[in-house]
């Protein structure tokens, strides 16, 4: 398996991937489709195997701006961790996605059952959320930046 900077699986022990991987179903949207809305109840994730995903914000009076792709392996979700519970993006299919999808219930009643397991994810999570907030930083210093910001050393 694949570790990229958004991987949730690769990242956890074997065991513990075992166990959450029990819980997996997998699903497929066609592109274009909406998997999740911003402001809507978050009560599942998805670890995508195959096809991207663009994650964006409502803007008020025009379509909602794209902050981030997401591909094979990457997490897609994590308001599902954090009352309460809702989406702080949105998520669109932009090309055909295969994806392990996990009730987001299921997913805390087994990581409170399983501190070893709670604590693994809570970490990658952090980890995942990290990463991304260093990325949307980025992001926004190359477009509002005085020139030749870019990112920090």
């Amino acid at each position: 398996m694949i570790v990229t900077a958004n991987n949730l699986l690769g990242a956890l022990p074997p065991e513990s991937r075992e166990r959450l991987l029990e819980l997996a179903r997998e699903v497929s949207f066609p592109a274009g489709a909406r998997i999740s809305e911003e402001g809507h109840r978050a009560d599942r994730f998805w670890v995508i195997r195959t096809g991207s995903v663009t994650l964006d914000m409502r803007v008020p009076g025009r379509r909602p701006a794209a902050v981030e792709t997401l591909s094979h392996g990457d997490l897609l979700g994590w308001s599902w961790l954090f009352p309460p519970y809702t989406w702080q993006l949105g998520a669109e299919a932009l090309s055909p996605v295969r994806a392990l999808e996990f009730d987001a219930a299921r997913v805390r009643e087994l990581c409170d059952a399983d501190p070893v397991l709670g604590r693994a994810v809570a970490l990658r999570m952090a980890e995942i959320i990290s990463h991304r907030l260093q990325a949307a930083r980025t992001r926004l210093l190359d477009l509002y930046g005085p020139y030749g910001s870019g990112p920090m050393p």
